[in-house]
């Protein structure tokens, strides 16, 4: 127990010494590799499901939800990015035929 929780302390630490360390232009298209992660993740926690113990039905649910919200919160991100990047449409002049 000691150790998962210390693999649980220095991986939180790692994780954010290393988006602190990433270019603000980089954070938007590493969006879609976190988007693979979580979905890899949201996969165990259904699996996790199975586990016999309330508390660990329990802990699942929770990393469904969060998984999930990540998941969606990344397609929004990624979506929104490349509307930006689309451009605007083109605008009409008054003697063009529709």
């Amino acid at each position: 127990m000691t150790m998962l929780l210390l693999v649980l302390i220095l991986s939180s630490f790692l994780g954010i010494e290393l988006i602190r360390r990433i270019p603000s232009q980089l954070h938007t298209p590493l969006m879609s590799g976190s988007n693979a992660i979580s979905g890899i993740t949201l996969v165990g926690a259904i699996l996790a499901t199975s586990v016999e113990g309330e508390w660990a039905k329990a802990i699942a649910v929770i990393a469904i939800f969060a998984a999930t919200v990540n998941v969606v919160g990344g397609y929004v991100v990624t979506d929104r990015m490349l509307r930006m990047f689309a451009g605007k449409p083109a605008s009409r002049r008054d003697g063009d035929r529709p």
